[in-house]
């Protein structure tokens, strides 16, 4: 497992390093309008992480599924069932890549392709959400099992926007994945999951490959594609690690991505009561403020390393935000009435923090 990760670090790095240095990859990070209110950075650089994270991934997903054949030294177990994984992953990923290469996939079609990755996760992996540990619901789930694969479809459809909300700042997406990959991960161990915790640890190896050229210097940029496909692998894995292993709670999984979930959530809340379409793009998510009202004390004379260095800054409050569900996701993963209760905690902590940016009433130790 631990040359296999060494294998998605590396492939990803090098994959990564020479987009940035690709001509072709400068030119078509201009597309990107400097008219965008999600835009936090000066100059063009290249949206084409996700294509670098995907072959550091393919690369050693296929490489464990070619040592399993040999007889599998590393005890990885991983079976002809990755390929699937692969093959379902496609549309959403391959959508979210040519929109950042063309930014001409309007969100509706990037949709209709993620729901299409969640249709062929539950027709060709069998996806299902057999249960949520609620009596009447899971009574309903036991006597109408399509149910549970709608829910499915819905997840994998829904986490890789969530993901995209969220990727706004350098380091901030790819660090909360990677925090997220390795729980799962360490859960799965504990459960006996080898397979699982090894399509998990590759994942949070590539990404962390990415990350040498996305933070702190902000050379390259995950894009939709990145963001799509980390939102798809956790996805899988979250409904698979439920699915094979009863011992875990299913609110395991939403504790740990109860940030990117309520984040998607409240925003489209937010736009609603606006009166805007949930779709439309903003500066007003909780990143955004707080690079805004919190991250404000760094001046610089060049206008484009004080952004960066501002940028830099935002991303590791919400790190620390995603490590205070993942203890107790983690602590607590058989107990869902605990989950549960620390989901609740952090949507009334987050509407809280978010309505304080607003107010400026932020306390000072908070502020750099």
């Amino acid at each position: 497992m631990i040359w296999l990760a060494v294998v998605a670090f590396i492939v990803a790095a090098l994959v990564c390093g020479l987009i940035v240095r690709s001509a072709r990859a400068q030119a078509h990070s201009a597309c990107y309008g400097e008219e965008k209110p999600q835009r936090f950075h000066l100059g063009h650089v290249p949206r084409l992480g996700g294509a670098g994270l995907l072959v550091g991934i393919v690369a050693s997903w296929l490489l464990g599924l070619g040592l399993v054949q040999l007889g599998d030294p590393g005890s990885v177990r991983l079976g002809p069932w990755v390929l699937l994984w692969l093959l379902a992953l496609g549309p959403a990923v391959l959508g979210g890549i040519a929109e950042d290469l063309t930014q001409r996939l309007d969100a509706r079609h990037r949709l209709l392709l993620s729901i299409a990755t969640g249709a062929l996760a539950a027709w060709l992996l069998g996806l299902s959400v057999p249960r949520l540990d609620l009596p009447g619901v899971d009574m309903v789930l036991e006597h109408a099992p399509w149910l549970g694969v709608a829910l499915a479809v819905l997840a994998v459809a829904g986490l890789p926007h969530a993901f995209n909300l969220i990727d706004g700042y350098n380091g901030l997406a790819g660090m909360v994945a990677i925090i997220v990959c390795l729980a799962l991960a360490h859960v799965a161990l504990q459960m006996g999951d080898r397979a699982l915790a090894t399509l998990l640890v590759c994942t949070a190896a590539a990404s962390a490959g990415f990350l040498l050229w996305n933070y702190p210097r902000g050379l390259l940029f995950a894009g939709d594609g990145g963001a799509y496909l980390w939102g798809g692998v956790i996805a899988l894995a979250s409904i698979s690690l439920v699915q094979r292993n009863p011992a875990v709670s299913p609110w395991f999984p939403m504790l740990l991505l109860i940030y990117p979930v309520w984040e998607t959530v409240f925003s489209i809340y937010r736009k609603l009561a606006r009166g805007d379409s949930p779709g439309m793009a903003d500066a007003l998510h909780f990143h955004q403020l707080i690079y805004r009202r919190i991250v404000r004390g760094v001046f610089h004379d060049d206008e484009a390393r004080d952004m960066l260095m501002r940028n830099n800054r935002t991303s590791p409050y919400l790190w620390a935000y995603t490590l205070l569900t993942v203890v107790p996701a983690v602590l607590f993963r058989h107990n869902t009435p605990v989950l549960i209760g620390f989901c609740v905690l952090f949507m009334v902590f987050y509407v809280a923090a978010y309505l304080a940016i607003v107010r400026f009433k932020v306390p000072g130790w908070l502020q750099p």
